[in-house]
């Protein structure tokens, strides 16, 4: 398989990874603290109504198409940041331990999550605890580096290998 293939399929995988473990992060806390699909919902609605004043505050039902709508732009948007860490990893060329891989992902998704809603929907930010939303993109950065982290070696083979295999060729002696 080809280096780009490969890092394109471990960013796929990686993001699909942080999709799931923020998906699965809210729906826990939505099932012990609120209704199951609360938080989608919420963002949902930010995102595509740009509610001013979002309706579940007021005993609104959870939406399940909102919910799905949401969750397909959330499981996109993880891919897509999973391809660009993947490649990022592809550009160091060097091992990166798991700590520097969450603190940079996590970084990612913190400024990711808070621009979004500044644009999209303010609200959100207060709808939502800054605390929930820290932790679920700490434990989405921390697996999609623990798996990068179990990927990373088998890159770093092929390109020192590669590189050796290009730096061995003769320039005309």
């Amino acid at each position: 398989m080809k280096i780009r293939a490969m890092v394109f399929l471990d960013g796929l995988i990686a993001g699909i990874i942080g999709a799931a473990i923020i998906a699965i992060w809210f729906l826990f806390l939505d099932a012990v603290i609120r209704l199951p699909f609360y938080t989608p919902t919420v963002l949902g609605e930010g995102l595509f109504l740009r509610a001013q004043d979002l309706a579940l505050s007021e005993g609104e039902q959870v939406s399940l198409k909102l919910t799905l709508m949401y969750t397909g732009v959330h499981g996109l948007v993880f891919i897509v940041l999973g391809v660009i860490a993947a490649y990022f990893l592809l550009l160091t060329r060097k091992k990166l331990t798991v700590g520097l891989w969450i603190v940079l992902v996590f970084v990612i998704l913190e400024f990711g999550f808070v621009g979004t809603a500044f644009v999209f929907a303010e609200p959100v930010l207060h709808e939502l605890p800054w605390q929930t939303v820290l932790i679920g993109n700490f434990l989405a950065a921390a697996g999609m580096a623990c798996y990068f982290r179990l990927r990373q070696p088998n890159l770093i083979v092929r390109l020192q290998l590669r590189h050796s295999n290009q730096g061995s060729s003769p320039s005309g002696s």
